[in-house]
């Protein structure tokens, strides 16, 4: 039986996984320093109905037993302002295919054969030093897009942000026009992301983080 991923567990893990990261960023360090992340459009696919859970698991939806299919994977990053100091309280909003290629979506494509233990959308409100997680699938590609997932990233002070997230070392990027489309190869990079395999998981899991820096100071 698969279990919703504890509060307990959820720290736990975040907060090792999110070390390294935090090392990378602090206040006060020089704006120059700092690459923003590109904006991208937030595509056709935003779901037009939100699923009965909205939490940052994605996997199982309320109490259901059994599993969205995919490659789990564990996604986490922190939200920073143009100066590098994390931005508490964004709302952080994610949306994918499932593990068939299909959003949800009334005019996704696939949509009859969709994965329905699949959440296909979650929500994360940032704490005091910025920081998200998510627990998720690895995205998988569909029609001519290469694999990604949708952020959108929210505060009071500020309209939505929306960017999307990319597999490093994955073939169909090149091949891929809206990533083409980041012309400059320094800020394509602040998208594409590795996915890591976790050396204590027995089943394959993945891990990956995305800090996302704001072009903006949210309380301005």
């Amino acid at each position: 039986m698969i279990r919703k991923f504890s509060i307990l567990n959820r720290r736990r893990f975040t907060s090792g996984l999110l070390l390294g990261a935090g090392a990378l960023w602090a206040p006060g360090v020089l704006a120059e320093q700092l690459t923003q992340t590109p904006r991208q459009n937030e595509g056709p696919f935003y779901p037009d109905h939100l699923p009965l859970d909205t939490d940052n698991d994605l996997l199982v939806i309320n109490d259901a037993i059994n599993p969205a299919v995919g490659v789990v994977s564990h996604l986490s990053g922190r939200i920073l302002d143009q100066n590098g100091a994390p931005v508490r309280n964004a709302e952080v909003k994610i949306w994918q295919v499932d593990s068939k290629g299909s959003y949800l979506h009334s005019q996704s494509s696939n949509r009859a054969n969709r994965d329905k233990n699949f959440q296909g959308f979650g929500r994360f409100l940032t704490s005091s030093k910025g920081e998200y997680y998510f627990r998720t699938i690895k995205p998988v590609a569909y029609d001519s897009r290469t694999p990604h997932i949708h952020f959108a990233v929210e505060t009071k002070a500020k309209p939505r942000f929306t960017t999307q997230l990319y597999i490093k070392g994955e073939p169909e990027n090149e091949r891929d026009n809206v990533l083409r489309g980041i012309r400059e190869p320094k800020l394509r990079d602040a998208v594409i992301k590795e996915f890591t395999p976790i050396s204590a998981s027995r089943t394959g899991e993945l891990s990956a983080t995305f800090d996302i820096v704001l072009g903006y100071t949210p309380e301005a």
